[in-house]
């Protein structure tokens, strides 16, 4: 049987309720009912996305930033608002807005490190 795509996306958090506030905070993001005790899930559509507490034996300090290697990319509707609302806070924007062919683009550093990605072409 064939693989259909991506179904979840989950970020090891070294303190979930820190990234959860910012996750809802900045992103708008409004965590799901369900979800288990090490997890904040959140509603998102049409893959889930969460963060969940460091896996034991998992080191995210040991890179140069967490999920080196890897592409995470949300689409959002005010690319521009979120990006403004980033830096009016002061926190880390890796790559500045442009606009391409996935529409308004721009890449922020969560508070763990992990590089995120935003767009606005659904």
């Amino acid at each position: 049987m064939p693989v259909t795509g991506p179904d979840f996306i989950s970020l090891q958090a070294r303190d979930l309720a820190a990234s959860q506030a910012f996750y809802e905070r900045y992103l708008g993001l409004v965590r799901a009912q369900a979800g288990p005790p090490h997890a904040v899930v959140f509603e998102t559509e049409p893959v889930a996305f969460a963060l969940r507490e460091v896996v034991p034996g998992t080191d995210l300090d040991s890179a140069a930033h967490p999920g080196i290697g890897a592409a995470i990319w949300l689409h959002a509707t005010d690319v521009q608002a979120v990006h403004d609302a980033l830096v009016a806070d002061g926190h880390t924007i890796v790559a500045e807005p442009i606009d391409g062919p996935f529409g308004r683009t721009f890449t922020f550093a969560d508070p763990d490190g992990y590089r995120i990605t935003l767009h606005d072409r659904a």
